[in-house]
């Protein structure tokens, strides 16, 4: 099941989540470009894209309606999004995430795919994969969801 949000009426940024948690609330939308009236007229050329797909990582609290477990305290959501710099991709990444009824809490940005491989993170195919769709699309993609019990610290690591 693949759901899907735009942050605003008319916006090319489309959400949807690869691996959804039940949430409350719909929205099925979708975006219509109009040309020109006539059938003769062309499609005006494409100026190239400055936007780029930025790997987020967000923490979320607990809100009513937002799908998390029962005794979920919260959750980390590892987005991909796209944006013409990080802080576009963090509004609309926040934007999206509280119109579909969750908490953002913090975001922490951890660069574009080239920023990613220059500091020698592995990056799988499947991933790639993810960011390749979040750019065609101007998306913002949640790829991964962990929620947290209360038994993790600020890293996300488990107490014992």
């Amino acid at each position: 099941m693949i759901r899907w949000w735009t942050p605003r009426p008319g916006a090319g940024a489309f959400f949807y989540w690869s691996n959804p948690p039940a949430l409350a609330s719909d929205l099925a939308c979708a975006t219509l470009r109009v040309y020109g009236r006539g059938m003769s007229e062309k499609k005006p050329e494409k100026k190239p894209s400055r936007q780029q797909v930025y790997t987020l990582l967000v923490q979320i609290g607990r809100k009513e309606g937002d799908g998390l477990p029962n005794k979920a305290t919260g959750a980390a959501l590892m987005i991909y999004a796209s944006g013409v710099d990080e802080a576009e991709a963090v509004r609309e990444t926040v934007a999206i995430l509280k119109q579909a009824d969750t908490a953002p809490l913090d975001v922490t940005g951890y660069g574009t795919l080239t920023e990613r491989e220059a500091e020698g993170h592995e990056i799988g195919q499947e991933e790639r994969d993810l960011m390749q769709r979040a750019l065609e699309e101007n998306a913002v993609i949640v790829a991964q969801m962990t929620p947290f019990f209360g038994d993790e610290d600020m890293e996300g690591a488990v107490l014992h």
